[in-house]
């Protein structure tokens, strides 16, 4: 297990990182809380999906993270972001 703490801490720096991101955004638009709320409950999801990922070792099908039908598009910095993080 100890060579897993590398990866979790940084998994934890980086979504403290998130955090305080979100939460200056929230504070210089007055996010509504609700929307807070469902951000962050959304982001403690992502991040024990990622932490059991590190413990299991596996990855994940980038395929499988699609909506089927959908046809809600990011916003066009997200899909930007989003495909150079695909391209790294």
């Amino acid at each position: 297990m100890a060579d897993k703490e590398g990866p979790r801490e940084l998994l934890d720096d980086v979504f403290e990182e998130l955090a305080l991101l979100v939460g200056g955004l929230v504070v210089y638009y007055g996010v509504r809380d609700d929307v807070v709320r469902n951000l962050v409950k959304t982001l403690d999801f992502v991040r024990g999906n990622s932490l059991r990922r590190i413990e299991e070792g596996s990855v994940v099908d980038k395929a499988d993270q699609a909506l089927p039908g959908s046809t809600l598009r990011p916003h066009p910095a997200i899909e930007e972001f989003l495909l150079s993080l695909r391209r790294a």
